[in-house]
């Protein structure tokens, strides 16, 4: 029998406190402390001390902020700018012009930041005016870069990926190669988007002259290199089994900074500032895995964990009919939550389900984080459509639609993933 009291009393007590504007960390903790309370009183907090040991105490999770201290020391010294310019010089002539920029820009700076929000910010400040300068439609550029910018958390190395590997004991290294197919082709497909709109209405993006000459394009593939050169030598040490991802992530730093300090603007006062921005990130991060650990023994010791894969086996679902329902829920949480609020909340509750059906953990993990993408430009929350309303003086409204077209984008990559899941495990598979 599904235990409805212990379900409603940990997540009516969550949504609840969400719902009084209570911080998230916040109120997953106090949610799984208040069940532990009424339910086993003051003795169940015997075992928090050996949860938070147990839970913080993780080499894979060491990954999670030496990749944050990257992407800062990329970001501070200036690299957003120059990788965009690059681009901007090497697909301006792309239907679409600067348009196209913005997909490359994001999947190129998505896969060092790992960070949706982190993208968005950073090609976003430096498109969002560029483009409003040369007459680009508003609603499409600001479109581009909130759907772009979920780019951050698909391409490898991503920080929620990182997270669900914590969690369910699953290859990081293996999540991060099944994540780099359908991020390139969901970036193609944003490109290919962007490409037929602007063939059907010439108004959207001006006809771009592009590189002058052949030094133009030189300078240009010299904006870009070493930032591939850096992001495709941490993958392929990766891939070949040389580094675990907490060491490739940490020859990361030193390589960026190498490269910030030769091609960026490093210096003492930068690398400060990135070091600072990487503790208070980390240490929201890292708090919100704590606070989801505390919840988790909640879980546990309620037993709705076991119920729940006992009642949803019971009903007979066949496994796509499971993925469906659980696609329509990660939705609509995904526009309240973010990404690692949501994985850490829900993975350790519907994990056993879905081994028990034979689900692929590489797959459903590739999966997740494009229902998240998805959720994250989802009104009425979806946090990528803040952002990008933050950094420009467009409207809410504006945002929204522009990037509701992409909707369609994301739910086509999820048929073919369902039909072909090859192209998530194939090179997890070579590795």
């Amino acid at each position: 029998m599904f235990p409805i009291v212990e379900f409603v009393t940990v997540f009516g007590t969550f949504f609840a406190l969400i719902g009084l504007g209570l911080a998230i960390p916040f109120s997953i903790a106090v949610s799984g402390l208040l069940y532990l309370f009424f339910f086993d009183g003051l003795t169940a907090f015997k075992a928090l001390g050996l949860i938070s040991w147990g839970g913080m105490d993780s080499f894979t999770l060491t990954a999670a902020p030496l990749f944050i201290f990257m992407a800062d020391i990329l970001q501070k010294s200036g690299l957003g700018l120059r990788i965009y310019d690059g681009m901007a010089k090497l697909v301006v002539k792309v239907p679409g012009g600067l348009l196209q920029t913005n997909i490359v820009s994001c999947a190129l700076f998505g896969g060092a930041s790992g960070s949706s929000v982190a993208t968005a910010v950073a090609i976003g400040g430096v498109a969002l005016p560029e483009l409003e300068r040369r007459k680009y439609e508003p609603k499409i550029s600001a479109g581009s870069i909130a759907a772009g910018g979920t780019l951050g958390i698909l391409l490898p190395p991503s920080i929620p990926m990182i997270i669900y590997g914590s969690v369910t004991e699953t290859s990081v290294a293996q999540l991060f190669m099944g994540g780099v197919v359908p991020g390139l082709l969901l970036a193609a497909m944003f490109m290919g988007y962007i490409a037929m709109r602007a063939r059907m209405d010439r108004s959207l993006a001006p006809e771009e002259a592009g590189p002058k000459n052949f030094a133009e394009i030189l300078l240009a593939i010299g904006n870009v290199l070493p930032f591939l050169g850096l992001m495709g030598g941490i993958l392929l040490v990766m891939y070949l089994g040389l580094m675990t991802p907490t060491e490739a992530a940490a020859a990361g730093v030193i390589l960026a900074s190498i490269v910030a300090k030769i091609w960026g603007n490093l210096t003492w006062a930068t690398f400060s500032a990135a070091l600072s921005s990487t503790v208070r990130t980390s240490a929201n991060l890292l708090f919100i895995i704590f606070a989801a650990m505390i919840l988790s023994y909640a879980i546990g010791r309620a037993g709705i964990g076991e119920a729940l894969t006992e009642y949803i086996v019971s009903l007979g679902l066949s496994k796509w009919q499971l993925f469906g329902v659980l696609l329509v829920v990660y939705v609509l949480m995904g526009c309240f939550l973010e990404s690692m609020s949501l994985i850490l909340i829900t993975v350790p509750l519907i994990f056993p389900v879905l081994m028990a059906y034979g689900v692929d953990p590489i797959w459903f993990g590739i999966m997740l984080m494009i229902i998240i993408e998805l959720g994250q430009i989802t009104p009425p929350l979806g946090i990528n459509l803040f952002v990008i309303k933050s950094i420009w003086h467009g409207s809410l409204g504006q945002v929204v639609r522009g990037t509701v077209p992409f909707y369609s984008v994301f739910l086509l990559l999820i048929v073919v993933l369902t039909l072909i899941p090859g192209l998530v495990t194939w090179l997890p598979g070579l590795m």
